[in-house]
């Protein structure tokens, strides 16, 4: 039995591997305060939170 593959509109693991390999690349040479000071940089102001 032949199965098509099908596109998904969205690929949220391909998704989640792009933005590790890019977080991985910006940090890759820093100190491990700076890994501390660039995660507390980006938590969001505000929280979204379902409706």
């Amino acid at each position: 039995m032949k199965t098509e593959k099908k596109t998904k509109p969205f690929d949220a693991v391909k998704f989640m591997r792009q933005v590790r390999d890019k977080i991985s690349a910006e940090i890759c040479d820093m100190s491990n305060e700076q890994i501390i000071e660039y995660f507390k940089s980006r938590v969001p102001k505000e929280r979204i939170l379902p409706a």
